[in-house]
């Protein structure tokens, strides 16, 4: 069975049994408790409420959909299933134990301190400095300080903006931009994450043209290929969505900045990497990159910008594709967030009628598709526009 908690990075860089997500995170996962209809197979979704009920009944009537709804208190029920969750944090384990999931069906406290140290971003620091050992034209720096006069240092070393990073914090969130000479206000800032946290990452702002990703699953010590990912973000970083096109499409859109066998290099590279270092960590995860323009106005791949040690958007964005995009069709993974009531509901009505579904053997050829339900309260809408 699957669960949406959009707040786990936050859950797990704060490790606390009793950590409370903030509004904006449990509102996005009350909002987009469907999700995992999308990229869970036909196994369990948990998501309550009659709304998410009934659209799951219509959802039923256009695609062959086997999932059923669970609410939280259900699950002991489903023992028999594979619980996956957008990701595991203790608090998540906790409030499982607290409905009578059984001990010995969770990742245990070791699993998750470990899964933690998978997923602070000093990882990251370390896989680009053995990528760009690997091929010396790659771009790309950054850094891990642990002490506030090194990270001084740094800032003061060349022109041009920084950005600073908490090792552990949620897609888009805990980073600072460093304009000029750093503030007194931000230096309490990174002393703070010092403390918290052990340190803090720091690298310049490159010129980004293009973000992207590679998407892997380990298994058995192993990292496995699934899929490329184009995907947007807004200045803050917060995720917007991805393209969603033919597999060898958006690779030769990839090949318009870079060769082929750059991309098939490192996709090797990764998988090698990313087994050497994460060989105990089961599930998906993706490796964000950018393509960034250089001074003579040429461009160059950073490999190594994020890695997300959890399901990713990227991810949903390739299954929904796969299992319900007619093949040769073209559109659009988005996740949108409407801010005044019944601003969403106008939204969905308006892009229904502006762009009606069709269907060739089955699968969406053109159209607009919400991909979760939708009321006059609701802040957050997934959807796809296919064509």
């Amino acid at each position: 069975m699957y669960l949406f908690n959009p707040d786990n990075d936050l859950a797990l860089a704060h490790f606390g049994l009793n950590y409370t997500p903030p509004a904006s995170a449990r509102k996005m996962a009350q909002d987009l408790a469907l999700l995992p209809l999308w990229y869970g197979g036909d196994e369990s979704v948990v998501a309550e409420g009659r709304l998410n009920g009934e659209y799951l009944s219509q959802l039923k009537s256009l695609f062959p959909i086997k999932s059923e709804l669970l609410a939280f208190h259900e699950i002991p029920d489903y023992q028999q299933e594979t619980f996956k969750p957008w990701g595991w944090n203790p608090a998540l384990r906790k409030r499982l134990l607290g409905v009578g999931v059984r001990e010995g069906e969770l990742p245990s406290l070791a699993d998750l301190e470990r899964l933690r140290e998978y997923s602070n971003r000093k990882n990251a620091v370390k896989m680009l400095g053995a990528l760009k050992a690997f091929n010396p034209h790659f771009c790309g720096e950054s850094h891990f300080f642990t002490d506030l006069a090194e990270l001084r240092a740094y800032l003061s070393s060349s022109d041009g903006d920084k950005l600073l990073k908490m090792p552990l914090s949620g897609s888009g969130k805990g980073i600072v931009r460093i304009v000029g000479a750093i503030t007194e206000k931000q230096q309490d800032w990174c002393r703070r994450v010092i403390q918290q946290q052990g340190g803090v990452v720091a690298e310049p702002v490159f010129d980004k043209v293009q973000d992207w990703a590679m998407e892997f699953e380990m298994k058995d010590g192993k990292a496995r290929f699934v899929g490329y990912s184009l995907f947007s973000a807004a200045a803050s970083g917060t995720y917007v969505g991805n393209e969603l096109l033919p597999e060898n499409e958006m690779e030769s859109r990839l090949c318009e900045l870079v060769d082929l066998e750059i991309i098939e290099a490192l996709k090797s590279a990764l998988e090698k990497e990313l087994s050497a270092n994460f060989s105990l960590f089961f599930g998906f995860l993706g490796v964000d990159m950018m393509f960034c323009r250089n001074a003579d106005g040429k461009f160059s791949l950073h490999p190594c910008v994020e890695i997300n040690v959890r399901m990713n958007m990227g991810l949903v964005a390739h299954c929904f594709r796969k299992r319900f995009v007619n093949p040769v069709s073209k559109g659009v993974f988005r996740i949108a967030y409407f801010k005044r009531e019944d601003e969403a509901l106008s939204f969905v009505a308006k892009m229904r009628e502006k762009y009606p579904l069709s269907f060739v053997d089955g699968k969406i050829r053109s159209g607009f598709l919400p991909l979760t339900a939708t009321d006059g309260d609701t802040n957050y809408v997934a959807f796809a526009i296919i064509g």
